[in-house]
């Protein structure tokens, strides 16, 4: 699953996308990364110390995406194809949904939902036809409970989740695994790099972040969940895990729960309301 693969991964140049690329690479894999960011994607590269393809390119340049693949399966032909895809860029949000413009909906469903399924659609048939692989999905706990001041993101993150379940159920017999991860808080620029309701990158982080799982540990759970075949990773401690359970057991309690966050001034703390 690991030695002599050659898994591509998205947003790789920081974040749980790095620290992947750096456990995959420790494992023996060959690595296609990408990200907007040449020279932060280069960096991450060299602290694999494997072979890799260094490809960047903005998620929403649909008009590039062929020969984007194109190019990824040539470099890993001879390793036998790309066996693993990991979708991981994302963009996230800071705002009440009555005070964010719609450009913030449409952005981040580009970016965290339309761009992987793109990605996807354009190296599934290659995986299948070379007798299946792996693809993972970094979805999000707000994806599954619908966080306040994450409208946009947590629409996006849900249909990251049902779409993976869709392919996964389809693809199955023909060698295909799928894994959904749903991460809650981990130390990365999520939150900092997060839009605002008017679509300005917010500059600061969340104390819930800053004090998150490292993403090293983050990296390394995906990888035993990989190598368990699970189908399904809630990447999460304490409450938001808890959240994630209680959609599915208790949804009504996890309404309540969050209607009252929001009431004790959730977004005036995350500086969303004024």
């Amino acid at each position: 699953m690991f030695e002599n693969k050659v898994w591509w991964i998205t947003g790789a140049s920081s974040g749980i996308g790095a620290a992947l690329a750096e456990a995959l690479a420790q494992k023996g894999a060959k690595l296609i990364l990408s990200g907007r960011n040449k020279a932060a994607l280069d960096d991450a590269a060299q602290r694999c110390n494997t072979p890799a393809l260094i490809l960047p390119f903005e998620a929403t340049d649909l008009a590039r995406l062929p020969a984007i693949v194109e190019e990824a399966w040539a470099w890993a032909a001879p390793h036998g194809g790309v066996y693993g895809l990991v979708n991981n860029a994302g963009i996230s949000q800071r705002s009440l949904a009555v005070d964010t413009a719609f450009e913030v909906f449409q952005r981040i469903i580009d970016i965290d939902l339309m761009a992987p399924i793109a990605l996807t659609q354009r190296l599934l048939p290659r995986m299948i036809a070379a007798g299946g692989g792996r693809i993972v999905a970094i979805s999000s706990v707000a994806g599954i409970i619908g966080a306040p001041l994450r409208a946009a993101y947590s629409a996006a993150k849900a249909g990251l989740i049902a779409y993976h379940d869709s392919v996964r159920a389809e693809t199955a017999h023909q060698g295909v695994g799928v894994l959904v991860v749903a991460p809650g808080s981990v130390r990365t620029n999520v939150s900092k790099n997060a839009l605002d309701g008017k679509a300005q990158v917010r500059g600061v982080s969340d104390p819930a972040i800053d004090n998150g799982m490292a993403p090293e540990v983050a990296a390394q759970r995906i990888l035993d969940a990989l190598a368990a075949g699970a189908r399904e990773l809630i990447l999460a401690e304490g409450p938001e895990a808890m959240s994630a359970q209680l959609r599915r057991s208790d949804p009504e309690r996890l309404f309540d729960l969050m209607a009252q966050l929001v009431a004790n001034g959730y977004a005036k703390q995350l500086g969303a309301e004024t």
